[in-house]
């Protein structure tokens, strides 16, 4: 209990810390459920963290009712992350890194938090709810509907803001992927 604890709170913080400094102020754009939390943050001034929260309660409600496990592993480290992303918000007014500079570093940091809370089998929930039930049903592996959603969430950021540049929030989705995958391999 108390390393799943401390996994949530590093996890929630390193992504908390991604967005606000290095997303945020760039306008990058990130795949899932936090993608559409930063669209809603660019495009009409909301809350990326309650807008998270509020896109994932049907999810979570599903998840409930399909698999209990799904809705158990995911709502904490989802609350915690979404408060932190919305706590440390006053970060983002601060003068931000060069863009490329923090698609890579804001995709490390996120990717790193993604990580530590899957390895203790936490998740921040959002669209990898839907892709593991989808995976299940249809038996086609989940990092294949994570990959669409976030292709089409990418795509949608790109056509709605203006600001929002394709190729580095690109980068640093891939980025985000690839740390996820290497700490999840190291701690194998």
């Amino acid at each position: 209990m108390l390393k799943k604890g401390l996994a949530i709170l590093l996890g929630s913080l390193l992504i908390a810390l991604g967005v606000n400094y290095f997303v945020i102020p760039n306008h990058l754009v990130d795949g899932g459920i936090m993608g559409i939390g930063l669209i809603a943050k660019y495009a009409f001034g909301a809350q990326p963290g309650l807008t998270i929260i509020l896109i994932s309660i049907p999810l979570y409600a599903l998840a409930f009712f399909y698999n209990r496990t799904y809705f158990f592993n995911g709502i904490h480290g989802l609350l915690v992350s979404s408060f932190f992303i919305d706590w440390f918000q006053p970060l983002s007014a601060w003068e931000p890194a060069p863009m490329l500079v923090s698609a890579l570093i804001g995709g490390v940091m996120i990717g790193a938090g993604i990580g530590v809370m899957l390895h203790s089998e936490i998740s921040t929930g959002g669209t990898d709810l839907i892709a593991l039930i989808v995976s299940n049903i249809t038996k086609v592996n989940a990092g294949v509907f994570i990959f669409l959603m976030d292709c089409v969430i990418l795509l949608s950021g790109w056509l709605i803001i203006p600001e929002v540049t394709f190729f580095h929030s690109a980068l640093m989705v891939v980025t985000i992927g690839v740390t996820t995958s290497m700490l999840l391999q190291y701690w194998r």
